[in-house]
Parts: structure tokens; C-alpha cells; sequence
């Protein structure tokens, strides 16, 4: 089947909405997408049209869309162009284009964000998944010359940028 695939680039415009449905967790919220351009005549850039989206989730990317999202931060949205039109109260035809969300996340051209993996319960508790421990360095093996090597842990810990949250 044919579908159309976007990807915008824009602003979260309305905080998420959160429901619990029959069919599972659902959300959704508003994305505000403005094209910028270069004005030759005040040789700086300027603000052209917005658009504005209605995004929606389901299942787990609903629940960590409603408890990551809030208004203002810049997002990118890849998913399912939905175009309706309608009649309402004798008007002429109204016009929403939705995007069925397949993956949201942060803009990190424009911000830091800091990753929480959520909890997933496991269809077979035998099999151990866990995730190694990133925040402890291994023991760094010896040279294969055997010479000895002296690391500041300072000079460690610059290389190592540390997370923030966007706010």
C-alpha cells in the first residue's frame, strides 16, 4: 500500500494529550512548522508561513511522547500523512493534516536531551537483557609492549560531555 511518509522539523504547539483506549495508550498534541528564508532587502532572516500539525501516537511511543513532550521544544516527527476534509455546520469544506507518528524525539540541532530507556516487561524471564554499566570505565588493559601508562581521571572525565535536560 502507498502511503505517504513525512518527516517535520518544527515546534511542539500544545502540551500532549494522554488517553487510555480499548486498543491501548494514545496521544496527541500539535506541531507548529515555520519556514525560515533569507530577506535580501533586510539582509537577515525572516519567518515565512506556519503550518500546524496534529500528531498521533499510540501504544508505548504515546506514553513516552505525553511524558517527554512539553510545549516549545523543538521536535522532529516522522510518520503517516492523513488529510481530511469535512463539512462543518454548512461551512465550506474543512481542512486538518494529521500525521499518524511513527517516531518523535527531540531536535538535537537545537538541544541537549538526556535518554531514559523505560522499563519493558520481558515475554521470557530466563533471558537475562540487562544493559552493561556505562558509568564505570573497565580497568584499561595493560600496553601489549608492557610499558606502564598513567591516566588522569580528570582528562577521563573530559571526554565524556555530560547529558542535559532540555528545558
Amino acid at each position: 500500500m502507498n502511503e505517504t511518509m513525512v518527516c517535520v522539523v518544527g515546534n511542539v504547539a500544545t502540551r500532549p494529550v494522554y488517553r487510555e483506549t480499548v486498543s491501548g495508550p494514545s496521544a496527541r498534541f500539535r506541531i507548529a512548522v515555520t519556514a525560515r528564508y533569507w530577506d535580501r532587502e533586510k539582509n537577515s532572516w525572516a519567518d515565512g508561513h506556519t503550518n500546524f500539525f496534529t500528531v498521533w501516537a499510540n501504544r508505548q511511543l504515546a506514553t513516552n511522547a505525553a511524558a517527554s513532550l512539553s510545549v516549545g521544544e523543538p521536535v522532529i516527527v516522522q510518520g503517516r500523512l492523513k488529510v481530511r476534509t469535512e463539512t462543518r455546520e454548512g461551512q465550506p469544506d474543512w481542512m486538518s493534516a494529521d500525521i499518524d507518528a511513527v517516531s518523535v524525539g527531540h531536535d538535537l540541532a537545537r538541544g541537549t536531551t538526556a535518554f531514559r530507556r523505560t522499563p519493558r516487561a520481558e515475554l521470557n524471564p530466563a533471558s537475562d537483557r540487562s544493559e552493561p554499566a556505562w558509568e564505570t570505565d573497565p580497568a584499561p588493559s595493560p600496553p601489549a609492549d608492557g610499558a606502564t601508562t598513567d591516566v588522569d581521571s580528570d582528562e577521563t572525565a573530559q571526554l565524556r560531555p555530560e547529558a542535559a535536560m532540555v528545558t
